[in-house]
């Protein structure tokens, strides 16, 4: 008969009824495993994750109360918790769609504590797969013994290089369907060292498993007298999980929010990215560059000697400099890069494609800024890793590409830090997540190119001029009235001796942006370049008038984004698509009828209405010289 005294669960039962503080002692001081299991569909994920959690006999309180609930009225009292009905639910819950998202597991054993990801495996959801990688330690890829090696398998295991996760393990499971067959075992391995050597993933932890069945999983199995290496539970309970890097190197905090509860306390709160700090240590906030002296370390239990990586800290700092959510405290002897243009690999989790040239949200760390990305240099095919022609990115797709921030940040290598060199990016108009990325490097152009200040401004330029700058923009359909319109107003202007430039979409096109087409991203792209000549020529003191179809409101908002406080005006020439056609004076409108004109606004290409523009003009209702009289009396009051 086994001993069951002997027996980890036995030991930790019986040390929970002797003393509950001992145990509770015992279990706050566990090491933490964060681990992703991934794979292709079907490949046995669920049940995987329900023998992890039966065997450890230690899932959370909520989810035993339920099962023990469902077990009873099953008729398996005394029996404990079924193992079918667990894996029953957590497949059930698949079914719902509820780990159509990120689930995460929550488990013990006597050695260490766990949170497991448990992500889809279907192709459409690779989005969610790198979701639960970000913050994983180690990744369980899981291999269906029947199918081998699938392109699924080669796209997670890529994004798990990519992500930096130092520990693999390929979980070849449902090896009872193959009949434990050896031969099969090392075939799949042969196949997938050949593609990880490929993508520079060193070493992996092969382990032959049948989440079913149970073999390999907490124990050696009678059905695998070949395989003398570590059964899996064994393997993530002494796994090394080696903070010790991130504590040793420098110290680096973004700062998450500033805490001021009363006039005699400032602090700077946020997670610490790396290395380690103590009172006295002399700092720099960047990017200002500002250096000060840590003068207190503030925790939840009170002042502390010191914090590393990995904690949660309040500092505060001997002198009373500038300081904000998204900036970031380092060591001043060894500050971070900082920078506002990057070679990057993007991840594209949307399925609308990106479109190079315009501005996303780009988060990275705790600060939040306006970036463009550039135009692939390439996307990864991850079956061959050829680096392969792409104008765009669409859902899931991989590629390497030079994104631009519109102000500097402080910023690691991805590969140096996590925290520091990776980011999302958000859609403007939707504000949903459509990327996630990892910083390369900066590039040189970045760090050689410095601003050159000059000692006449914009303010004495406007003065000489006796004037405010300002930028009118108007947008609305091809024949709105739009050029009309804005030659009334310059006339009209320079009647009052006002400094004027007028910006015309058609004109731009003979010579600015002649090497433009009319495709998405070369529209955005034309309107960037007229939003950079607008603002120079506002920093020049004048008043901008444009005329552009400008369809997209990301981009208007761009441009808005461009210009000082105030000087920016949106007017939307609000004329009826069919009213626009009636008057086609261009003959537009016939040609993209009849097929012979791609891409054109309002009938193959959207137009979007502006949200909140600062004056609407309905062409229906008044006469160009009257919408002129308008905009000039909103202008100058």
């Amino acid at each position: 008969m086994t001993d069951t005294t002997q027996d980890p669960i036995y030991k930790t039962d019986a040390l929970i009824a002797e003393d509950i503080d001992a145990y509770l002692q015992v279990h706050q001081h566990k090491t933490m495993l964060r681990f992703i299991t991934c794979g292709s569909v079907d490949d046995g994920k669920s049940t995987l994750i329900g023998r992890l959690l039966y065997d450890s006999k230690m899932i959370f309180e909520d989810q035993l109360a339920t099962l023990e609930a469902d077990s009873k009225k099953m008729g398996t009292q005394g029996e404990g918790i079924d193992f079918a009905l667990l894996v029953d639910g957590l497949a059930a819950e698949r079914e719902q769609g509820i780990t159509i998202d990120v689930a995460y597991r929550f488990f013990a054993t006597e050695k260490r504590k766990f949170i497991v990801a448990d992500t889809p495996g279907h192709e459409q959801y690779t989005r969610n797969m790198v979701t639960g990688a970000s913050t994983a330690d180690l990744a369980v890829i899981l291999i269906d013994a029947r199918k081998g090696v699938l392109t699924q398998t080669r796209r997670h295991s890529y994004l798990v290089k990519q992500l930096g996760i130092r520990h693999v393990v390929l979980a070849v499971n449902k090896m009872d369907l193959v009949g434990y067959d050896q031969k099969v075992f090392d075939q799949i391995v042969a196949d997938y060292t050949t593609f990880a050597d490929s993508i520079g993933i060193d070493a992996f932890t092969a382990i032959p498993i049948s989440g079913f069945k149970g073999d390999n999983i907490t124990g050696p199995s009678e059905n695998t007298p070949w395989y003398t290496g570590t059964a899996l539970l064994p393997h993530l309970e002494t796994v090394e999980v080696d903070n010790t890097l991130k504590q040793q190197g420098p110290f680096r905090m973004p700062v998450q929010w500033v805490n001021r509860p009363n006039l005699d306390f400032r602090g700077f709160a946020g997670l610490i990215a790396g290395g380690t700090v103590k009172p006295g240590d002399e700092v720099r906030v960047l990017p200002s560059g500002k250096t000060s002296k840590i003068a207190r370390i503030v925790a939840m239990e009170g002042d502390r000697d010191q914090a590393v990586a990995g904690e949660s800290v309040t500092l505060t700092l001997e002198d009373e400099i500038d300081c904000s959510r998204g900036q970031v405290i380092v060591a001043a002897k060894s500050p971070l890069e900082v920078a506002d243009q990057f070679e990057s690999t993007i991840v594209w989790m949307d399925e609308q494609p990106l479109v190079p040239g315009r501005a996303y949200w780009l988060k990275i760390g705790a600060q939040t800024v306006s970036a463009t990305v550039q135009a692939p240099k390439y996307e990864v095919n991850v079956n061959t890793q050829e680096q392969i022609a792409s104008k765009t990115l669409d859902l899931n797709a991989i590629g390497v590409a030079n994104i631009t921030t519109d102000r500097e940040i402080p910023f690691a290598a991805y590969a140096e830090s996590h925290d520091l060199g990776g980011f999302i990016l958000i859609d403007k108009m939707s504000n949903q997540t459509v990327a996630a990325g990892m910083i390369h490097f900066a590039l040189r152009r970045a760090q050689n190119v410095h601003w050159q200040a000059t000692d006449i401004g914009r303010d004495h330029h406007a003065d000489m001029k006796h004037q405010k700058p300002a930028v009118l923009w108007l947008t609305g359909l091809s024949g709105s009235g739009k050029s009309t319109i804005a030659n009334i107003v310059e006339k009209k202007l320079a009647r009052m001796n006002r400094h004027t430039f007028l910006l015309d979409g058609d004109n731009v096109r003979h010579g600015l942006n002649k090497d433009l087409g009319f495709t998405e991203a070369d529209r955005i792209e034309n309107i960037r370049r007229v939003g950079e000549v607008a603002k120079l020529m506002t920093d020049a003191g004048l008043i901008v008038i444009t005329a552009f179809i400008s369809p997209f409101r990301s981009e208007r908002d761009m441009v808005r984004g461009m210009m000082q406080p105030g000087e920016f005006m949106e007017i939307f020439v609000d004329t009826p698509l069919e009213v626009a056609e009636e008057r086609d004076v261009k003959g537009l409108y016939a040609k993209a009828r009849s097929g012979a004109l791609k891409n054109f606004t309002g009938i193959d290409s959207p137009y979007e209405a502006p949200d909140a523009a600062e004056l609407r003009i309905d062409t229906t209702e008044m006469t160009p010289e009257e919408a002129a009289d308008l905009i000039i009396a909103r202008l100058i009051p």
